[in-house]
This record gives C-alpha cells, structure tokens and sequence, in this order.
C-alpha cells in the first residue's frame, strides 16, 4: 500500500499534499439502465461496468429530486431542496445557495485547482466563481434530418463522427486536465449530457441495439388503477405515454435510450483510458453518479418528474485509494446527499456543518456496515419519496400516499399503502420526511421540460 492509500485508510491527511485529486463524474438522465445493475439485459455498457468493477458499486442508490436543476443544486450545495426551496428547473438556484457553502468552493478553500466541463450544475443557471477553470464554447449537437421523434420524446440516429458531438469535447477537457502536471490536487468535475435526450447519437449505437431485437420494459396497462389522483397526475398518461402509444413506436423510443447510454458510455471509456495512463491513478478518489432516472412508459410515464423507482435510482460508483477495494457491492439504501461530505471525509477536508447528508465511508469500507438511514426524494412541494432497502413509501402535498414491497414488488405494481396491516411501516419510513418544506423560491421563466 503506498503512502497516500496509508493516509487515506486511517483518514489523516492533514496537509494539501497529502490529499488526493478527485475525479466526480456526473452523467444526465442515465438511470439504472447499466450492465452491472441488471435492471435491463439490453443495455450495453461496458466501461461503466469495467469503472463500477474497480470500487464499490451501489444497488439502491437514489437521487435528492427527479429533476435537473434541484439533484444537482441539493448535492453540490449539501441542502435538500425541501430547506432551499430548489425544486424544479425553473427555480435559479444562486441567490438561494450562498458560493462559499458549495462542493467545488468547499475543495477550493481547501487548496484545490477546482475544474470541470459539461454539465455538472444545471446549465440554465451557471456561477463561474466558483471554478478556477471550466471549459467553455462546447457547441451544440448536429441535428437529424427528416424524423425526429414522437412529440417530445426526441430520438434519430445521427449520420456523423462520435467527435461531432459536444460530449466528445467534454471527455477531451477531462482527458487534457489528466495529461497535465498539476502542482497541487485538482477537483476535476466531468458533466456527460447523455443520455439526455433528444438521444441523437451516430447510427452505429442505433445499430448495437438492433430495433427487432428491442423489448418493452416490464410494464402493466392496469397499473395506474392503485394509484392516487396525485400520482396520476404526475404520470400524465394521456401525455408522452399517449402519444408513443398512438405512434406504435415504444420500442423505437427504446432502442434510441439504450443508443444515447451506449454513446455516453464510449465517452467514459475515452475519459477512463486517459486516467489509467495519467500520473494520477494511484492518488484520485473517482465518484460517479447519475443525477436522477428515467421512465420510458413504466406506469404509463415518461421522462423523470415522479417518485418512483425508475425516475430516482441511478448509478453511484466509487473508487477510493486504500479504503475501497474492487468488486465490492453495497445493497444499503443511500441517497446522493451523502455525496459530498463522503468526498470530504475520504479527502480529509472537514465537513461543513451546514451539509444535511451523511459520510458513507463506512460502507465503502464495509459495505455490510448497519445503516439505518433511508434515501430521500422530492419533488416539487410537500411532494416525497421515502427509500429504504425493502420498502418506498409516498407522501404527496394533499396527503396521498403509496407503498411498495420492493422484496416482493420491484416494478411496484402494487400500492399497499390502504392495507391496516402495514400502518406500522408506513409510520416509520414517514419519520425520515422533511419536518420543513420551504416554499419554491426564484422562479424563473419556464424551461423546456426535457431539461
């Protein structure tokens, strides 16, 4: 074990040099359509798979909100949007979250070169003062011809070069900062759009996942019939589901999630090569994480915007020198609040006492270490999603509520929260709702919805 790896396990480091880089991966709208969870056999994501095998991989792993803007303002701020009032797209985050409380400044007091590229904040609201470096002018995306989709549910292959996509140049800055000799530890922030739509990527990921071959995800025409007005309500059947099924194109839209994540993944490749022939891989603490899921037509839904299984649990992967070691699975329940102060424990930095998440650095080092304390999500107003490791229970703002037997349930088909018998569960699991829900603050103009 070198010295850093020594520094690390007994958690002393108490100089700038004795501290590692860090290398925080974000990826957009990727849920847990990942080789290594197997929630999907159709998904083809080998580097992923290769990253999640170097460290420890999380199996109930679930966002702070199923949208954008607030999982990404709640876990680089380490407040959840029920204490900010962060809850959507269209609420700007910056006048409610103070610059010197934040991830990337908190590394930077620290004595960090703190860098990124892509989208690590939501890009409708960016604070460059809180970065020394971050890459500018990335361009757009080419856009299809003809055909590009149903409604808003956007997807076309691309007659291009992998190179002519923004993500490409998003890698390319991770890989340059990799190759550079830093004179102090970086924070280095890589943001990957996809599988973001539109899911426009080139025609050779469309065709690692031939259209006949596609099959729907598990799914039931009856499903929404358990369900409150609340949650139908943010189902919205008779929206994106409608249209798709209309079209007669479901798997279509399949097929071109399954392509965008298949992209993104080559993209991470590119960025994991570099690192393996960079001076840094022996001293870099790499986390990645999706900032929310995605549905394509479970409970008659699409996109995010819902609190159920498929729109809050993504990937959370993490690789830390003399704590983690390979191969290694936790199937604890962990939200992504417990984000940053992991990264300032592993790193030797204090936490602020502000952050409302919790280290894990107990289950990186045993993941069979007891941890008692359930994943939260909200979204919108009074709205919550309470996860442990065998149940989910709902609380929407009229008082609505849901419950699934995950064991017993894992596409939650069933809602159990009228039967008496399970009372008991429900009042425990409701313990870990927010006792505050501040109202929604600075909204703004409203953004497209597939933001």
């Amino acid at each position: 074990m070198n010295a850093l790896a020594v520094v690390l396990a007994l958690g002393i480091a108490t100089t700038t040099a004795d501290r590692p880089n860090v290398l925080f991966i974000a990826v957009d709208d990727l849920n847990h359509w990942v080789g290594y969870l197997g929630r999907n056999p159709q998904t083809i994501t080998p580097n992923i798979d290769k990253l999640a095998a170097r460290g420890v991989r999380f199996t109930r792993s679930y966002c702070a909100a199923p949208v954008c803007n607030p999982s990404r303002a709640a876990l680089l701020s380490g407040l959840r949007p029920a204490t900010t009032g962060v809850y959507d797209n269209n609420n700007d985050w910056r006048p409610a979250i103070s610059p010197e409380i934040t991830l990337p400044t908190t590394f930077r007091k620290a004595g960090y070169f703190v860098c990124g590229a892509g989208k690590i904040y939501h890009e409708a609201y960016s604070r460059p003062s809180e970065w020394d470096d971050y890459l500018k002018g990335v361009g757009k995306d080419p856009q299809p011809t003809g055909d590009t989709g149903v409604g808003g549910i956007k997807f076309a292959p691309l007659d291009c070069r992998d190179e002519d996509l923004r993500e490409w140049k998003i890698a390319q800055y991770g890989i340059d900062q990799l190759g550079r000799k830093h004179d102090k530890p970086f924070f280095l922030a890589v943001g990957m759009h996809k599988p973001h739509m539109p899911w426009n990527v080139p025609r050779k990921y469309y065709d690692m996942h031939p259209l006949d071959s596609i099959q729907l995800p598990p799914h039931r025409d009856d499903d929404l019939e358990d369900v409150p007005p609340a949650g139908v309500q943010m189902a919205g059947p008779k929206g994106d589901h409608r249209q798709i099924l209309e079209s007669g194109r479901w798997k279509e839209a399949v097929q071109g999630y399954l392509a965008a994540i298949s992209y993104c993944d080559a993209m991470l490749g590119r960025l994991m090569d570099a690192f393996d022939r960079s001076a840094y891989r022996d001293n870099t603490v790499v986390v990645f994480w999706g900032d929310h899921g995605w549905h394509l037509g479970e409970k008659q839904h699409w996109r995010k915007f819902a609190l159920w299984e498929e729109a809050t649990r993504a990937p959370l992967i993490w690789i830390v020198p003399g704590v983690t070691r390979p191969n290694t699975v936790c199937d604890r329940t962990v939200d992504f609040m417990s984000i940053y102060p992991t990264l300032t424990d592993v790193c030797g930095l204090p936490t602020p006492s502000h952050v409302e998440g919790q280290s894990i650095r107990k289950l990186l080092q045993d993941p069979a270490s007891p941890w008692e304390q359930p994943a939260l999500t909200t979204y919108r107003f009074k709205n919550h999603a309470v996860r442990s490791e065998g149940w989910r229970y709902i609380r929407y703002a009229n008082g609505d509520e849901e419950l699934y037997d995950e064991r017993a349930d894992p596409y939650e088909w069933t809602n159990l929260a009228d039967d008496a018998k399970h009372l008991a569960i429900k009042a425990e699991l409701a313990k870990s709702l927010p006792t505050k829900d501040h109202a929604a603050v600075n909204v703004v103009a409203a953004k497209k919805k597939a933001n």
